[in-house]
């Protein structure tokens, strides 16, 4: 009810409705958190145990330090600049090329659409297995789903953040009760036992390999910054929630690690199909199975939320940037969310969630994503150092985005170096088609050309 009366007054002066102010602290820290709690932590523990045995812990420590620098960055960013499809923008302001500019837009974009595509299955194919409905269509049951999450980011932040917060809660309760159940087992092991290694650097090498491993549990910290522009006093509100979300999630991280190899020799941990589950069963074999599968279900539909919340940000920021058709740039009157990138999106969404799975393209998008660390790192290095730019009530020293973007570089050649040529290879793609898009869209509509402008607005 508060929201109509302000958007009808808007219409009647003949302004154009705009997102509305509604994210707190507490709900931002949350919604960075669901980002990074996702469905991946339940498998992502057995890979980095395989890697490092029980030193899995510190695995997770110097992983949260590289991702912290450009989690930092971004904090500082949000602190500058606080409006949605941020990354783009400063990434034009910095460089003042509108083809990277949208580059990185349309990589966020394509990381949330293989994201949201790919939970939807999983969240199909779990509901099937919970309630006995084998005998439909899982692609039918993925695009129900879609369409209730499409409602949802539809009907108004504040809905989504609601929702988002249950998600999240539910996500951080399946882990916590993980660490309760096992902590009896604390202190069995010994926490720096690493499998049998050659020469006295090997150790060091397996713990950065568990570490590029664990990074990707921290990725997420890019969403909050699209969601600056429906934050309450966001110089403060946005580095705050995100320095949050990132402390609670290492906390959590380290001590399920700590927890799971108390409970489960590494070497079974890194070879269970569910190393989380496997966990629990040993530790507490009385709690029903359906426990954490319902958890699942939370926490794939959270992160399928928060990507969709996100990508519909982006393409609205771009388009109010001037990178994509200003129609996409609407919010509407009364619900003031923008209704036109959301519906773009479910048109986008519906085939993916039909078409099968898209592991290989979500691989690829990793890439993308890291691409894009590495260039808004590299915005905020050149800003800091051109005279008379804006400063944010959070700052970082020069050094930060320094190593944000060696620390990125370094694991684009790691993942690259693995003799996998697959997902560079469609990430190539994914950027090849991007420059055809934004060559079309130059020729076209030339919307492009005020993207340079809309830096000062």
């Amino acid at each position: 009810m508060g929201e109509k009366p302000t958007a009808n007054k808007n219409a009647a002066a003949g302004k154009a409705p705009k997102l509305v102010r509604s994210i707190g602290p507490a709900q931002m820290a949350l919604y960075g958190l669901g980002s990074m709690l996702g469905a991946g932590i339940y498998g992502l523990m057995g890979k980095v145990a395989g890697e490092v045995g029980n030193a899995i812990w510190l695995a997770f420590l110097v992983a949260l330090i590289a991702a912290l620098l450009t989690a930092l960055s971004y904090a500082s960013l949000g602190s500058r600049y606080p409006r949605a499809a941020g990354a783009a923008y400063v990434t034009q302001r910095a460089y003042g090329f509108p083809l990277l500019s949208f580059v990185v837009g349309l990589a966020l974009v394509c990381s949330g659409l293989t994201s949201i595509g790919t939970q939807s299955r999983v969240f199909a194919a779990n509901i099937a297995g919970l309630f006995g409905l084998e005998a439909l269509p899982v692609e039918w049951l993925a695009l129900g789903f879609l369409l209730i999450l499409t409602g949802i980011v539809f009907r108004g932040i504040r809905e989504s953040m609601w929702v988002n917060v249950l998600c999240t809660l539910v996500e951080a309760g399946g882990l916590l009760l993980v660490i309760v159940v096992g902590m009896s087992y604390w202190g069995s092991v010994d926490y720096f036992e690493m499998p049998p290694s050659v020469g006295d650097d090997l150790p060091i090498l397996l713990i950065m390999q568990g570490a590029v491993l664990a990074f990707f549990a921290f990725i997420g910290f890019e969403d909050m910054y699209n969601v600056a522009e429906e934050t309450r006093d966001p110089e403060r509100t946005v580095p705050l929630g995100l320095i949050l979300a990132m402390a609670l999630a290492a906390i959590l991280y380290v001590a399920v690690a700590v927890t799971a190899v108390s409970v489960v020799p590494w070497q079974d941990l890194a070879e269970a199909p569910g190393p989380i589950t496997e966990v629990v069963n040993r530790a507490a074999p009385a709690l029903p199975p359906i426990v954490f599968t319902a958890i699942t279900l939370f926490a794939v539909a959270n992160t399928a939320l928060v990507n969709y919340v996100t990508a519909s940000r982006m393409i609205y920021g771009m388009a109010r940037q001037g990178l994509l058709p200003s129609m996409l740039g609407n919010v509407h009157d009364g619900r003031r969310t923008p209704h036109i990138a959301i519906a773009a999106l479910f048109l986008i969404l519906a085939p993916l969630a039909l078409l099968g799975t898209i592991a290989e393209l979500a691989a690829a998008t990793v890439l993308l994503l890291l691409l894009v660390f590495t260039v808004v790192n590299g915005a905020l290095f050149v800003l800091k150092r051109r005279k008379g730019e804006k400063k944010g009530l959070f700052e970082v020293p020069i050094i930060v985005p320094a190593l944000g973007a060696m620390v990125c570089l370094t694991l684009i050649v790691v993942r690259v170096s693995t003799g996998d040529w697959r997902a560079p290879a469609i990430a190539g793609a994914l950027l090849l088609g991007t420059l055809v898009i934004y060559a079309l869209m130059r020729v076209s509509t030339g919307s492009v050309a005020a993207a340079a402008a809309k830096t000062d607005d």
